[in-house]
């Protein structure tokens, strides 16, 4: 398969690279693309090195699948136009996402959906799919009612200038600022601009994108989403009201049987998912997983994946293995 990965030269692209190595994704051809000021910068792959080419001139060379990193605005430019030249498009922005001709698929919960007319699909926000995946089997058991989440996500969601801002703060530095208001030793409870219902941008990403993967438009949801100093991936606390009761034991057996969920749950060894275990992994880590004592039929978890890599970069490449697998591509 003929891969081009659109904004190559950003973190989330060169993650998307990394996995397709990784992964030993079946690349016949190797095509790095980002914007005209990167054009002629070389990238690595599999040990070869790639020359960084411009869309206009990847579109030309036809790839079978082309993985968007680039930003919503280069994603509304160009998608249509590899679109339109028979290339399926996987993108990482949020452009497509609520387009109600566009699926937005996470492989574990929706996979199932695609067909070869499909030729733009969207790759959900980060701490959406964490959520989803784990949200998917449960609802479909107990029946989920409500859910309230509150994140705790990475810097690296902001790209590498936030990380760098991180990064020149712990070392005393004066920082060129991604953010508002310092990062170091500090907690931003904002992530996106605001809407006019007092909700950030993030937030409601995570409430809509959840409703349209599910399928399920009478969920009730609500989140607030945060930032907080650290890199190594999001952390999500998540309060799960269902229509059924449920026994605890069940639950994460029930969990533990899910592709790509890994349930780190033991109290006793102090065992449970952390952003610095779950770096550079491709499962979503569930734990801490206990009734609600204050509600009737309610669950807490604490869910943790990096959000470079299932958040991103692992399930945008997931989606291309499973147009490979089933030949829709």
């Amino acid at each position: 398969m003929k891969i081009a990965v659109v904004g190559a030269t950003g973190l989330v692209g060169s993650e998307i690279i990394e996995v397709l190595s990784q992964r030993n994704f079946p690349v016949t051809e190797f095509i790095p693309v980002a914007s005209a000021r990167s054009k002629g910068k070389q990238i690595d792959f599999k040990g070869k090195k790639h020359t960084v080419i411009t869309p206009e001139e990847a579109i030309e060379l036809k790839p079978d699948v082309a993985i968007f990193s680039a930003g919503g605005s280069l994603s509304k430019e160009y998608a249509p136009k590899f679109k339109d030249a028979g290339i399926t498009v996987i993108d990482n922005s949020s452009a497509w996402r609520m387009d109600p001709n566009i699926k937005l698929i996470v492989p574990e919960v929706n996979g199932n959906t695609l067909s070869k007319e499909d030729k733009i699909i969207a790759n959900p926000n980060c701490s959406t799919i964490q959520m989803v995946l784990v949200l998917k089997p449960l609802h479909e058991k107990y029946k989920i009612k409500r859910v309230v989440v509150s994140t705790y996500q990475s810097v690296t969601g902001s790209g590498a200038q936030a990380v760098q801002q991180l990064q020149d703060e712990r070392d005393g530095k004066k920082a060129d600022m991604a953010y508002p208001y310092p990062i170091d030793l500090n907690v931003i409870p904002q992530i996106d601009v605001f809407e006019s219902n007092g909700y950030t941008k993030e937030e409601m990403k995570m409430i809509n994108e959840t409703k349209k993967i599910l399928n399920d438009y009478n969920l009730g949801i609500t989140a607030t989403t945060v930032r907080i100093p650290v890199m190594g991936g999001h952390s999500e606390s998540i309060n799960i009201e269902f229509e059924n009761d449920f026994d605890i034991k069940e639950v994460k057996q029930h969990l533990a049987q899910q592709e790509g969920i890994v349930v780190q749950d033991n109290p006793d060894e102090l065992l449970y998912p952390m952003p610095l275990t779950a770096h550079k992994k491709d499962e979503v880590f569930v734990g801490r997983i206990r009734k609600d004592e204050s509600q009737e039929n309610t669950l807490n978890l604490w869910v943790v994946t990096d959000n470079l890599r299932k958040g991103a970069a692992t399930n945008s490449v997931q989606i291309a293995e499973y147009l490979h697998k089933n030949s829709l591509s």
